[in-house]
């Protein structure tokens, strides 16, 4: 009988302790913002969109167009040899994660983009580069937007369209 006494003593605490709550759940938080069901994602070097790397500016204008069309936006980082081969299985992971929009910063990143673009007509991309690149040609998917001091806005305006054309 004292197992049982000490048991019920027991789920009691627990009760206290971790639930019992009598407050209902108030409203969400007005200031949390709802995003849609739309994913851009950024393939970045080792550095990702610390200040200073080619991503920084390109994640300054997601970030811009997140606030406007109110879609998701991530980053992930090629770790290890910054090659096309290896960016590779980074960008399918994105592809695989239905990434609406992909962007890439980077020589290797930009270069995997493009040769994968055509094969992917779904997915909006948007490298960083210049000129037209391996594969351009056939992707009617690819915006390249020219490096400068105003690849934020640029960024901001192709991830704008992307996020309208998959809508």
């Amino acid at each position: 009988m004292g197992g049982a006494a000490l048991l019920v003593v027991c789920a009691l605490v627990a009760v206290w302790v971790f639930g019992g709550d009598d407050e209902p759940a108030g409203p969400p938080d007005a200031r949390a913002r709802q995003y849609q069901d739309v994913d851009a994602c950024l393939l970045t070097g080792e550095d990702g969109i610390a200040a200073g790397t080619p991503a920084a500016a390109v994640w300054q204008g997601m970030e811009a167009a997140s606030g406007d069309t109110r879609a998701r936006v991530t980053h992930v980082p090629v770790m290890g040899e910054q090659t096309a081969a290896n960016a590779l299985p980074h960008l399918n992971g994105l592809i695989q994660r239905d990434c609406e929009v992909v962007l890439a910063a980077g020589k290797a990143q930009t270069e995997t983009v493009r040769k994968a673009a055509a094969g992917h007509p779904h997915v909006r991309f948007v490298v960083v580069g210049t000129g037209p690149g391996p594969g351009d040609a056939e992707a009617g998917n690819l915006t390249v937007v020219a490096p400068g001091g105003e690849v934020p806005d640029e960024v901001a305006d192709a991830v704008r369209r992307a996020v309208k054309a998959v809508q």
